[in-house]
């Protein structure tokens, strides 16, 4: 009996560690589908600009065109001396025009910061040394 036993042990061991390394291949497979997902959603953009998404609640292409309209802009300065209100001007105009109104832009190298914003009209990101917040409100119309 005490045999029986122990091959009963061994055999169950055995089980627990199939069903252990089967959790852990499709664990494995889970991340690589996940990494692949993150991958092709990621923001596209320039290695060498130092960008960075600290935050967002935006869609890809829109943060897309953040990134090239700072850049652009950044590019044009004289001097390549920051214009903080130049940077901030620019991309609310861009978004204003593309996407409609009720954008805002705070730029700056230090700055706080506590908004409110529409689904999906939300992003803060770093370019280089410069960090910019660009996020859209609701606009209704005033009543008479």
């Amino acid at each position: 009996m005490e045999g029986a036993m122990e091959e009963l042990e061994r055999r169950s061991r055995f089980l627990s560690s199939l069903i252990q390394k089967k959790k852990a291949d499709e664990v494995e497979v889970e991340e690589e589908h996940h990494d692949d997902d993150k991958q092709q959603q990621q923001p596209q953009h320039d290695p060498s600009l130092n960008i960075k998404v600290r935050a967002a609640d935006m869609p890809i292409d829109l943060q897309n065109q953040a990134f090239r309209c700072a850049k652009d802009c950044l590019d044009s300065m004289p001097n390549k001396k920051l214009d903080s209100k130049r940077l901030a001007l620019a991309l609310k105009k861009e978004f204003d025009s593309s996407y409609g109104p009720a954008w805002h832009c705070i730029v700056g190298t230090s700055f706080g910061s506590y908004v409110t914003h529409s689904l999906g009209g939300f992003i803060y990101f770093s370019i280089s040394k410069v960090y910019v917040l660009l996020f859209r409100t609701a606009v209704e119309p005033l009543e008479k």
